[in-house]
């Protein structure tokens, strides 16, 4: 798992320009802390940093391939889980390899099958590769989007870099946001459209897509896409075919030469990784398998049980360890520590982001890179399997808005008339969902309530689920560690996509599909226990560390966010510690405290990114 950037100009030589090249790529130090390399020449210049998963010997980048006289160059961040399959076919057409890192196998893939290689490809990865003999630049990124990819284009040039940061160094590329790029962040975020690079000029490659850049500009198209068929199968059918396909994706996602573990909450999706991985470290005699899980200070006696989150994590973290035979690791995360970190993890998102909820994780993985590389996580499984409440309940499911953000006016009252009257949020927040639903792919003849399902689980896959992959991304990458998510593997989705509601929540449980297949590899009290989301903080202290620092930022004259706020609205809520937002206004876990802690991230990141809105 690496970092990537590059530049491509058809004006410059680029040759002479190493010494931006090397800055665009030092911003990805994080995401690579073990190796840096370049290549540049008169109109292509790329720079990687690498994070050392797989064949340390020999999978340095960029990688050079000639063929006849033909030079190709690679930059890759991701990991494939097909290198095998691949290396073989490709020895059958009379290709060798120097070494056994998927990163050879990938761009030898390019050579052979050039863009329609993508079709080829189980993993996760961003990539780009630079045709010397034809001039060509080809970039893509994954089908679920757990790579991130940024690109801009200026004056007959492409930049690309795997974080905004990255492209943000280039000094023709500036901090400007316009009234899109305000709407996008207060309004939709912490999420945000797909695609979208909220800064003015940039662009997200998004899951899914190519992109080729030659002499007559940029071509970009999808080579992926979900497809709606009359699902065939029966349930038990479905249920044996579900069980294969996790059991495979897991068991792939376990090679590595260096040390790999599991994030356990004691829930669904992540004991049934663990379950599968434990089981091949003991079949295969790797030893004995790490987990690990994350509480807070506090939470022992400040939990309290909601709909969202109803029960605590701890206990059935002990128990699912115990029953896999497991070596845990419990982390338990300091509250000054995580209103601290607010700043670093905006600064590793780029973005204002899930407040503490990505505080918590970036304090997490910092922990975990302590003793291992890599690690597997359970993302994704709620959104493919209907996990989420909004799957099951009848008002959200008929509501004309973003399930996750329902309480928009709410949220919108904390800021400034002019930023209101500037965004337009709920004429923006609209537009971008009826743009969604018009891009779910319909089956014809479907019965209306099955077909709202269906465009319900699209709004998940296509949103919600990219806002937490990007976290897991940042957070993860920013202290060198490669988070891999089986759940994504486009296999299952694929799969999965078509089965009716009727099957995906049987027995009338959310997940109730995916606890059907797990039966026999899980115990039957972790298998039928409660969803529960990933954890946060319900100590007061938390509450007061975060107003007491936003209310230092709405006193200080030379805040950025000063202008865009709502002073006495906000001063009312601190006042009240929150209890305006008793319900999230974002998600499952974000309300008062996080609200507050948002702001934060924003204040901060207008401030250190020198950002300027611009008309």
């Amino acid at each position: 798992m690496c970092g990537i950037t590059g530049w491509i100009d058809w004006q410059k030589d680029l040759s002479q320009q190493h010494s931006i090249l090397a800055k665009m790529t030092k911003t990805l130090e994080k995401r690579g802390p073990d190796a840096e390399g370049f290549w540049l020449s008169p109109h292509a210049a790329l720079g990687h940093r690498r994070l050392i998963v797989v064949d340390p010997e020999g999978g340095a980048q960029p990688m050079i391939k000639k063929r006849g006289d033909n030079t190709y160059v690679l930059v890759y961040n991701g990991e494939l889980y097909n290198t095998p399959e691949l290396r073989r076919e490709l020895e059958s057409r009379g290709y060798a390899f120097d070494g056994h890192s998927d990163t050879e196998v990938l761009l030898t893939s390019y050579i052979e099958w050039g863009p329609g290689c993508v079709d080829r490809l189980n993993g996760i990865y961003a990539f780009g590769v630079w045709n010397d003999c034809d001039q060509t630049f080809f970039l893509a990124r994954d089908r679920m989007g757990v790579k991130p990819l940024f690109y801009a284009e200026q004056d007959g040039s492409l930049l690309f870099g795997s974080e905004l940061k990255t492209l943000l160094s280039h000094p023709d590329i500036l901090a400007e946001l316009d009234s899109e790029g305000l709407a996008e962040v207060f309004v939709l975020g912490p999420g945000r459209t797909p695609g979208h690079g909220i800064f003015r000029g940039i662009k997200e490659l998004k899951p899914g897509f190519c992109l080729l850049f030659d002499r007559n500009g940029i071509k970009v198209q999808q080579y992926w896409s979900l497809d709606s068929q009359p699902h065939q199968d029966n349930l038990e059918t479905t249920t044996e075919r579900i069980a294969e396909l996790v059991q495979d994706a897991i068991e792939r996602q376990l090679v590595s030469d260096v040390p790999v573990c599991c994030f356990l909450s004691g829930g669904l999706d992540s004991s049934a990784i663990t379950a599968v991985a434990a089981r091949h470290y003991k079949q295969n005699g790797k030893g004995t398998l790490h987990t690990y899980s994350i509480d807070y200070e506090g939470n022992d006696r400040h939990f309290k049980p909601s709909d969202f989150q109803p029960n605590s994590d701890s206990d059935w973290v002990g128990y699912v360890s115990s029953y896999f035979n497991t070596r845990h690791h419990n982390i338990t995360v300091n509250t000054r520590e995580l209103a601290e970190a607010l700043d670093i993890a905006v600064l590793a998102r780029d973005l204002p982001g899930m407040a503490d909820i990505d505080s918590s994780l970036y304090l997490f993985c910092r922990e975990v890179k302590e003793n291992a590389t890599v690690a597997l996580s359970g993302e994704c499984a709620d959104e493919i399997f209907g996990g989420y409440p909004w799957y099951h309940n009848e008002e959200a499911l008929n509501s004309d808005i973003f399930p996750w953000s329902r309480k928009i006016d709410n949220k919108m009252a904390i800021f400034s008339p002019e930023l209101i009257e500037a965004v337009r949020p709920n004429e923006y927040i609209r537009r971008r969902y009826q743009e969604t639903i018009a891009a779910v792919p319909r089956l014809p003849g479907e019965d209306p309530l099955e077909a709202r399902r269906r465009e319900m689980f699209y709004l998940n896959f296509n949103c919600f689920m990219q806002t937490l992959l990007d976290r897991k991304d940042r957070m993860s990458m920013a202290n060198g560690l490669e988070v891999r998510v089986p759940f994504c593997d486009h296999r299952i989705v694929e799969y999965v996509w078509n089965v009716p509601w009727a099957m995906k929540a049987h027995e009338g449980r959310e997940k109730g599909l995916l606890r059907r297949a797990l039966r026999g590899i899980l115990p039957d009290d972790v298998l039928y226990r409660k969803k529960s989301p990933y954890p946060k903080t319900h100590n007061p202290e938390y509450l007061r560390l975060v107003k007491d620092r936003l209310l230092e930022i709405i006193h200080d004259p030379s805040s950025p966010l000063l202008p865009l706020i709502n002073k006495k609205v906000l001063m009312k809520m601190a006042e009240s510690g929150g209890d305006t937002f008793d319900r999230p206004w974002y998600g499952q876990l974000m309300t008062g405290p996080q609200l507050f802690a948002f702001l934060i991230q924003a204040d901060t990141w207008m401030r250190e990114y020198g950002i300027s809105i611009v008309s």
